[in-house]
C-alpha cells in the first residue's frame, strides 16, 4: 500500500514539474503582458515607449507600421490552452473611430460582401519570399453594432483594388459580432497565406498564417514589440 501511495505521489510529483516546464512561462509571460495592457489603457499618452506608429517603417523592413498603438498580444500568444493567437492585437491611444489603420504593403483590396469590420490585401510577392504570394487582413474596424469606421472608398463587395502602402483604410473599433460583448479597441493585423487557388486560407487557424514580426522589423526589448 505504500509502494503505491509513493508510486502516485511521485506521479503527481512528476505531472506538476512537466506542467510547470512548458506552461508556467507563457502563464507568466501573458499576466506580464496584461499588466503593461493595464498601464496603456489606463493613460496611454504616460506610455510613448509602448506605442508603435501608423505608417512608419522599421529600419528597412518591407512593411509599415499599420497601426498606432500598443502592440498587446502577438503572434502564438495563448490566451487559453490549445489557443495560439494568430496575429498581431494593436490597441490604440483613443476612442473610438479615431485611431488610423492603413495598408502596410501595396497590394490589391477585397472586403467580402458580408464584412463590417474588416479587409483584406493580397500581396502578389512575398517580400521575404518572392515565390509566394501573401494577404494582409485587418479587423475589428466597427462598432459593437457592427457599424463600421472603414472608408467609404472601400465599400462591401470591392475586390482586387490597388492600394499604395500607407493608404487610410479606416479607424480602430471593437466589433466582435456580439454588441454584447465588444473587445477592446484595437487593430487585429495578421498576414495570411494563399490557398493554391487564388484565394487566402482561413485566418482563424494559426497554421495559415505566417509571424507579422519580421514583416514590420520589430525586436522585443524586454517584452514589449517596438523599432530596435
Amino acid at each position: 500500500m505504500k509502494a503505491l501511495l509513493k508510486f502516485f505521489f511521485g506521479l503527481f510529483v512528476v505531472s506538476g514539474l512537466v506542467l510547470s516546464y512548458f506552461y508556467l512561462p507563457a502563464w507568466i509571460s501573458t499576466r506580464r503582458k496584461a499588466s503593461r495592457l493595464r498601464q496603456w489603457f489606463t493613460d496611454p499618452a504616460a506610455h510613448p515607449e509602448l506605442a508603435i506608429a501608423a505608417g512608419a517603417r522599421c529600419g528597412d523592413a518591407p512593411f509599415l507600421l499599420p497601426t498606432d498603438g500598443y502592440i498587446g498580444f502577438g503572434y502564438g500568444d495563448s490566451f487559453r490552452p490549445g489557443h495560439s493567437h494568430q496575429g498581431l492585437d494593436i490597441f490604440g491611444p483613443t476612442d473610438l473611430d479615431a485611431t488610423p489603420v492603413v495598408a502596410a504593403f501595396d497590394g490589391y483590396l477585397t472586403r467580402e460582401s458580408t464584412w463590417k469590420s474588416a479587409v483584406i490585401i493580397r500581396h502578389p510577392r512575398d517580400p521575404l519570399d518572392p515565390s509566394r504570394q501573401v494577404w494582409t487582413y485587418y479587423t475589428h474596424m466597427a462598432d459593437p453594432n457592427g457599424e463600421s469606421f472603414i472608408l467609404p472608398d472601400f465599400p462591401a463587395g470591392t475586390r482586387e483594388l490597388f492600394v499604395p502602402a500607407g493608404t487610410l483604410l479606416g479607424y480602430q473599433g471593437n466589433y466582435s459580432g456580439d454588441p454584447n460583448s465588444p473587445v477592446g479597441i484595437h487593430l487585429h493585423f495578421s498576414i495570411v497565406q494563399s490557398n493554391g487557388s487564388g484565394g487566402y486560407k482561413n485566418e482563424l487557424e494559426i497554421a495559415n498564417t505566417l509571424d507579422p514580426i519580421p514583416y514590420l522589423g520589430l525586436a522585443d526589448v524586454d517584452g514589449v514589440w517596438c523599432c530596435p
